[in-house]
């Protein structure tokens, strides 16, 4: 009966044995076949969203590059627009400067003309007046300065001159 004992333990011991060996065959087919390619598929998932991310940050970066380059043309823009309204008000500051120096000098000018004119006509107007009031004043006293003698001498002295050509 021992032996009898004996076999059924082998038997028994031979049986865990298989079963473990089975038991691990198919925990190392069912690892292969199923969890295997599911963290396969998942790291490859994990990378295509690397991959996306990293994309997407290349390109939102050319984004920015281009963002920024054209911030710095445009600054650069404004800086050659300011330059350039700079420089042309300048020019037409200098114009109008120029301009208004000219018209100033031409008014000065004509005023200087018609200050000119002004004074020839007052000197005219004067001159009249002055020999209006002498020859009223000469009217006035001359009969009682002038005698027929002298009256006379005077007429002839004229003639005399006119004769000559000396007036």
């Amino acid at each position: 009966m021992d032996a009898e004992r004996a076999f059924f333990e082998q038997v028994a011991l031979w049986s865990q044995v298989f079963g473990a060996i089975a038991f691990l065959i198919v925990l190392v087919v069912m690892f292969r076949k199923y969890l295997i390619p599911a963290v396969v598929a998942n790291q490859q998932a994990r990378n295509a969203e690397l991959a996306d991310a990293e994309a997407r940050r290349a390109r939102i970066q050319a984004e920015a590059a281009k963002a920024r380059a054209e911030v710095e043309n445009a600054e650069r823009d404004a800086a050659e627009i300011r330059n350039r309204i700079e420089r042309v008000t300048k020019r037409n500051h200098a114009h109008i400067i120029a301009d208004a120096e000219a018209e100033g000098l031409r008014i000065l000018h004509n005023a200087e003309g018609e200050l000119d004119r002004a004074r020839h006509a007052a000197r005219a107007r004067l001159r009249v007046e002055f020999i209006e009031k002498a020859l009223a004043k000469a009217r006035a006293e001359a009969p009682a300065r002038v005698s027929e003698r002298l009256d006379e001498s005077l007429v002839r002295t004229t003639v005399d001159d006119l004769a000559r050509g000396n007036v």
